[in-house]
């Protein structure tokens, strides 16, 4: 069955004034926002103008994304109301992202930061998780965990001069105090992947040493090349340390260079000129006050809630949908609170009038084609239950969730999935790479197809994650029997939770 995993990363914002809700829609991302509205369009360029520099310098390709596939991106008031929403409480959390198969959000305050030339600015924080997304969707390849870091910090040090280019790799002035205060992290832990982070001051050094290498080797023309030569001999099987002395050679001669690189008065950087940038305005529009009406409720239910606080969204959805019963918007945050609190027959019926007042919203035939999931008893038709999923997937074939749906429909009704859910399963992980769970259930059904190598390749970007939690655990249990040619014991890892 779909196991998910709600992986929680600390994100920080942007600043704006008070005004009514507006939806800010681009290629890439859909912004809920009470800015203004040129205050949107500023920002929403600024993402856009972002997200093609980065393709462009690092060769990404730039796949269809679908109706369903933007970064949705809510903008709160403050950091207050993002880390009550994150924690219940207010915490030093000032944003967070959640990569998901159904599409990836991030909560981000509009005022943030002081202002210092070292703080960690609301930007800086989206791009660098952006960066991550961006990473799982163009490459496979098992980055070792400094790699992922120091890539995504790389690129969140990002400024946008009056004369529309973007430049990237800037100086990590946020990591300053960890750069020149404290003990450097060994460079054999980091280049053999074994850093072991136990405290607040280890990932600190984590991270601002493997900005360091990052930068270092993406500027260094003694050493063009050789990270790649070293990712190449991890993807051909030789351990990460072993690599890194095949690629790099003496490694405490490159640890001598970083620390002469670090004190350099200028660092390089990358930059893409405006004309390079010509990104599409984005189609920005009011919120229907049906919609509106529903945005808290919508926020935290898209946030995850337990069984407490899904009992005070629905109280809450219903009392705001109540006047609106024709508004697809504000019954598919109906429909959605209603699911989550157990009431299946309730979910239904919210989903039945979305749709009634728009046939093509594919969040209602999701919830509906859910809600009847749920309500199936023995006997059920089954064809007619799926048949909501395919709806879905015919008004967006590039959206993961319907196929994912479709897939666990067979589960739920006892049988063994198709060889169409599978490829169906399959799909949906290559547009939604950054969906832990969706990974590792791909990963199963290629070892239930005895595809052993296919799902080494899919499972080491997870088993490499720097952080632990989200499947990253088992990742590396399911290859590990793998490599030892068990497979029953790697679909049986693949069950076990992360320690």
């Amino acid at each position: 069955m779909l196991r998910l995993f709600a992986s929680i990363v600390l994100l920080a914002c942007a600043s704006g004034a008070q005004a009514a809700w507006l939806e800010a829609k681009t290629p890439h991302f859909l912004i809920y926002s009470e800015q203004s509205p040129r205050q949107l369009q500023d920002y929403a360029t600024r993402l856009e103008k972002f997200d093609r520099a980065v393709r462009i310098l690092r060769n990404m390709s730039d796949p269809p994304v679908g109706q369903s596939g933007r970064v949705t991106i809510y903008m709160l008031n403050d950091t207050d109301a993002v880390s009550r929403l994150a924690t219940g409480k207010i915490t030093s959390i000032a944003g967070f992202y959640i990569p998901r198969a159904s599409g990836s959000v991030a909560f981000v305050p509009r005022d943030a930061g002081s202002g210092r030339e070292t703080d960690l600015t609301a930007d800086a924080v989206f791009f660098h998780e952006y960066a991550h997304h961006m990473l799982l969707q163009n490459s496979e390849a098992p980055f070792p965990p400094w790699f992922v870091e120091g890539f995504a910090e790389f690129f969140s040090q990002a400024a946008f001069p009056k004369d529309g280019g973007v430049q990237l790799g800037m100086p990590a002035n946020h990591r300053s105090f960890a750069l020149f205060a404290l003990d450097k992290a060994k460079l054999t832990d980091l280049l053999g992947a074994t850093f072991v982070e136990k405290t607040g001051e280890d990932t600190e050094k984590f991270y601002s040493r493997s900005w360091l290498l990052t930068h270092y080797l993406a500027f260094s023309d003694a050493r063009q090349g050789q990270l790649t030569t070293y990712v190449r001999g991890i993807e051909q099987g030789l351990e990460p340390i072993a690599a890194a002395r095949a690629a790099f050679g003496d490694l405490a001669q490159l640890d001598r260079e970083l620390d002469l690189y670090l004190r350099k008065n200028k660092l390089q950087y990358r930059k893409v000129n405006g004309p390079q940038l010509n990104v599409p305005a984005a189609a920005i529009r009011s919120l229907r006050p049906g919609e509106a009406a529903v945005m808290k409720a919508r926020i935290m239910s898209t946030r995850g809630v337990d069984k407490k606080a899904a009992q005070e969204v629905l109280a809450l959805a219903r009392s705001a949908a109540a006047p609106y019963p024709a508004d697809p918007g504000a019954q598919v945050v109906l429909a959605e609170a209603e699911f989550d609190a157990g009431n299946y027959r309730e979910a239904s019926a919210a989903a039945d009038r979305a749709l009634a007042a728009d046939p093509n919203s594919i969040k209602a035939l999701l919830y509906k084609g859910r809600a009847e999931m749920e309500l199936a008893s023995t006997g059920a038709d089954w064809t007619r239950i799926r048949n909501w999923f395919v709806k879905a997937n015919k008004l967006d074939p590039e959206a993961a969730e319907p196929l994912v749906l479709f897939y666990e429909s067979y589960f739920q009704a006892g049988e063994r999935p198709t060889d169409n859910a599978i490829e169906g399963l399959l799909y949906a992980q290559v547009l939604g790479p950054q969906d832990a769970g969706l990974r590792l259930n791909a990963a199963y059904a290629l070892i239930q197809k005895k595809k052993f190598d296919e799902a080494r390749k899919l499972l080491a970007p997870l088993a490499n994650s720097p952080h632990r939690g989200g499947g990253r655990e088992q990742a590396r249990k399911m290859i590990a029997k793998l490599a030892a040619g068990d497979q029953k014991g790697a679909l049986d890892a693949s069950e076990e939770g992360d320690e």
